[in-house]
């Protein structure tokens, strides 16, 4: 029998973002504006993992995320995982989704764009999950995950 080890402690009340991949964390971490709440707020990057070779995860004690919120996270961190912990237990699971729509996240990589050139929020479509593909609301280019730019 071998002993487990928490490389990153448990919280109480609050929400877990599993699976993010390594080199996305801090990505997540801006894109759900955890860089300006007063939460506790606990996340380790290049942690083993047996799917994804290293991975990062965050915890946010007393908070719970909408759907809409949370999915925003998709964009990069497409196989993310939710706990929802009360009281040191698992409550619930979720699996981020694409949105139909990515307003304000991303930005369009087309330097003629308006919104490129005025102060106004970006707006794209989703034309495709997998490889990503984003459709500009304003000038109708295609951003893909090559391309692709969190603001």
């Amino acid at each position: 029998m071998t002993k487990k080890e928490l490389s990153v402690r448990a919280i109480k009340n609050g929400t877990v973002i599993d699976h993010i991949p390594a080199t996305h964390l801090f990505k997540v971490i801006s894109i759900l504006g955890l860089d300006k709440i007063e939460n506790q707020i606990t996340f380790g990057t290049n942690l083993k993992s047996k799917q994804q070779g290293h991975k990062a995860i965050i915890k946010v004690a007393k908070k719970f995320f909408a759907d809409d919120e949370i999915n925003k996270i998709a964009l990069v961190a497409p196989f993310a995982k939710l706990n929802i912990i009360e009281d040191y237990q698992v409550v619930d699971k979720k699996v981020v989704e694409l949105p139909d729509e990515v307003v304000g996240i991303v930005k369009c990589f087309n330097p003629k764009c308006i919104t490129n050139n005025e102060e106004m929020v970006t707006k794209f479509s989703l034309v495709e999950k997998q490889p990503l593909a984003l459709k500009c609301n304003y000038c109708e280019k295609i951003t893909n995950e090559e391309h692709l730019e969190v603001i």
